[in-house]
């Protein structure tokens, strides 16, 4: 839950139309960078989640990624149809 709440807040922050990078979320929560790096493997659980749900999308340039299948590159969280 901690997760899904610090998402939501990083998102809400910025303007409706920007992204964040998973990282972000990761960082904001862990210092060192072995630390945040290991909560890089939750934080893509609970995009997905929140992606499957329309609360985010997940993105790759423009084009919305299924974080439950296999994705490689960097990827953005973007506000979902059901972000509140």
């Amino acid at each position: 839950m901690i997760l899904e709440a610090r998402i939501g807040e990083l998102l809400a922050a910025r303007s409706p139309d920007a992204s964040l990078c998973p990282s972000d979320v990761a960082r904001s929560l862990a210092s060192g960078e072995n630390a945040w790096r290991a909560l890089m493997p939750a934080v893509r659980r609970v995009a997905a989640r929140m992606a499957a749900s329309g609360r985010i999308r997940a993105t790759q340039g423009e084009r919305e990624v299924d974080l439950d299948g296999e994705v490689r590159g960097p990827i953005r969280l973007r506000r979902g149809d059901r972000f509140d």
